[in-house]
């Protein structure tokens, strides 16, 4: 792609080598490293409109640059009038150059225009070395205006690490500029 993103060139030149002095690594290949970050949008609104899968799925191509693939129910639920195979959500999957200039675009401008924003939980790793957070308005992405979105929805954040732990993911993590709760 040819992209020059400041995020991977620091973990080169910066959190790989710290990594390497906190958690004594025997080289640089044994340092955790971004594998992919997941983007997923449930869409409750569609079983009334399907309309609101497409645009839930224009708004999350521009935040991600990526085309979204719209996930279908797997199973039948009356109380909630899902039928199987009905559209209820949109996910991405990043990596590479993608992966890098979301991640970036998160840590600087997104998570700071979250309003009360005090830092993302600690407590989201799940065990594995993994971190998932929920944004509750995607209006806090720059590509993305009030007057062209028509509801305000939310959407989660997976970002999966081939860390081991979660302290290892965690340093990693802070190292790249993600803003956690002290």
């Amino acid at each position: 792609m040819g992209i020059n993103v400041n995020l991977r060139n620091s973990y080169k030149e910066k959190a790989v080598p710290e990594m390497i002095k906190r958690h004594g690594y025997p080289n640089v290949m044994a340092v955790p490293k971004l594998e992919k970050i997941v983007l997923n949008m449930g869409v409750g609104e569609a079983k009334d409109d399907s309309r609101v899968v497409e645009k839930a799925a224009k708004d999350l191509a521009q935040i991600s640059l990526q085309r979204p693939v719209i996930t279908k129910s797997k199973k039948s639920v009356s109380n909630f009038k899902i039928r199987e195979g009905m559209p209820i959500g949109v996910k991405v999957t990043l990596r590479g150059d993608k992966m890098w200039i979301f991640l970036e675009k998160l840590v600087n401008i997104a998570l700071p225009r979250v309003r009360d924003f005090r830092g993302v939980p600690t407590k989201s790793f799940d065990g594995r070395g993994n971190y998932s957070l929920g944004i509750k308005e995607m209006l806090v992405f720059p590509e993305l205006s009030y007057d062209q979105v028509d509801s305000a929805r939310g959407m989660d954040i997976t970002i999966v690490t081939t860390a081991k732990s979660d302290e290892e993911a965690k340093s990693l993590l802070e190292l790249l500029g993600m803003p956690f709760k002290k």
